[in-house]
């Protein structure tokens, strides 16, 4: 079972209401269960299962008083199935956090801001790997939005070796709102 179906969000810190987040993870759910619906199958879903929600919060853009930003934080331990063959954490694994950790604070921005969680489609993903984290070690997964706009959203997503202070990876998330799907009638 994936772990976005039963977190308990009055021990998620962050200065965002406990209605807010409960309302994200009322979306959230929707958007799994749908996928696991349709029979999805891939490893996603077990790593995103360990990922510990820490904090939600929107805040005010130091660099643009009159914006917000979204911030999420996470936590994760490396496991064994989430390593290379040198025995460091693989870098499609750096890449699925950053992807997945990057879109959920466009999605509690918009909520907040429209009442509509965003999820967006990916337009581009650029990873940057900074050092090696090995099994054992507890990452902190920090994700911050950049804009959150109609056209183009964007994130930046941090992950640090809490273990040992240093930056394991770095990206950058672009997306774009989803379209409606296309009808199938023709005329």
């Amino acid at each position: 079972m994936d772990t976005r179906e039963y977190v308990d969000v009055s021990l998620i810190g962050g200065n965002v209401s406990t209605e807010v987040k409960q309302a994200f993870f009322d979306v959230l759910c929707e958007q799994v269960k749908k996928v696991n619906a349709e029979g999805v199958k891939g490893f996603e879903p077990e790593i995103a299962s360990r990922t510990l929600w820490k904090e939600m919060s929107v805040l005010k853009k130091a660099e643009e008083p009159g914006k917000l930003e979204g911030r999420i934080v996470y936590e994760i331990t490396v496991e064994e199935d989430m390593i290379n063959g040198n025995g460091a954490l693989h870098g499609g694994c750096s890449a699925l956090l950053v992807d997945n950790c990057s879109t959920m604070p466009m999605a509690l921005l918009s909520l907040v801001t429209t009442g509509h969680a965003e999820f967006g489609v990916s337009k581009s993903l650029n990873v940057l790997y900074h050092a090696p984290a090995m099994v054992g070690d507890r990452l902190r997964i920090v994700s911050t939005t950049l804009s959150c706009g109609s056209r183009v959203l964007t994130s930046r997503c941090e992950i640090w070796d809490a273990t040992n202070h240093r930056l394991i990876a770095s990206g950058v998330h672009t997306k774009m709102p989803g379209s409606a799907p296309k009808s199938s009638a023709k005329l």
